[in-house]
């Protein structure tokens, strides 16, 4: 896993966010329980700007983030201490349930969990009767942005040997459709769909700002005691991107992307599958 800067990522926070609106716009309201509040997982949580929605809309849950990062665990205590949200340090690629959730959730996380799609029928099995699991991933790996990245790494160069295996290919995540075997089943409802947002960024090489915070890190991992090497790679790199991504006359940079929504939620009773 990468390494991670809390206030780098969340200088888009707003573009970032957007998204897990979305998809908990689609996530049905879990049954209430008599004997204990609604139990919430936020799976790859950040600096919190996930959770902070989750404790908007379901202000009395017991809701517990988890992330790898310690850096964006701190950040997200401390923008949430006002919120009764808990923060603890898990790898997704091990993570087990410990106890029944009515909501499962994750935002632009599970692109970092090789062979992700494996384990959602274990977290499923952990929901609740009419719990959900949701979650978004990034649909783009197959844009500028990324296959710029890739095409650079394995070109001539001072990184070349330091880069090989580093980045994730366009196979990090699945279509809609690639997903829908890991999540249907007897008496669930299952929604899957793919957004393209345009993002109107701002600022000098937006998309390099935006890149830096997320698909760019390993990168600048696998490069921290290089400098030269990685400020060789940030300027070529930078270059193509101001080619793929012009800025318009008003400075504003146009960035398509492409994003992956699924929610599943398990039969309260009965059986039969819906799938949308």
């Amino acid at each position: 896993m990468p390494t991670w800067d809390p206030a780098q990522y969340l200088r888009h926070a707003d573009h970032r966010t957007r998204a897990f609106a979305d998809l908990l716009a689609r996530v049905p309201e879990p049954q209430a329980q008599p004997d204990r509040p609604l139990r919430i997982a936020d799976l790859g949580c950040g600096p919190g700007n996930s959770t902070r929605l989750l404790t908007e809309r379901w202000p009395g849950a017991h809701i517990t983030g988890y992330d790898h990062s310690e850096a964006m665990l701190t950040r997200a205590r401390a923008d949430l201490a006002d919120t009764g949200a808990d923060f603890t340090h898990a790898d997704l690629r091990t993570w087990t349930p410990d106890e029944p959730y009515d909501l499962i959730a994750s935002n632009a996380t599970l692109q970092w969990v090789p062979g992700h799609q494996h384990r959602l029928a274990e977290w499923a099995a952990a929901l609740t009767p009419g719990g959900t699991l949701a979650f978004q991933v990034p649909g783009n790996f197959d844009a500028p942005s990324h296959a710029l990245m890739r095409r650079l790494a394995a070109s001539e160069g001072p990184w070349r040997k330091r880069l090989d295996g580093v980045l994730r290919g366009a196979d990090a995540v699945l279509d809609p459709a690639g997903y829908l075997p890991y999540l249907a089943g007897p008496g669930r409802t299952t929604d899957l769909w793919e957004t393209t947002y345009l993002h109107l960024l701002t600022g000098p090489d937006a998309v390099l700002d935006w890149v830096t915070g997320t698909g760019l890190r390993p990168v600048l991992d696998a490069l921290a005691d290089d400098p030269a090497a990685r400020t060789a790679f940030t300027d070529a790199y930078r270059d193509l991107l101001r080619k793929a991504y012009p800025a318009t006359e008003d400075g504003t940079t146009p960035f398509p992307f492409r994003r992956v929504f699924a929610v599943t939620t398990m039969p309260a009773t009965g059986a039969g599958q819906e799938v949308h």
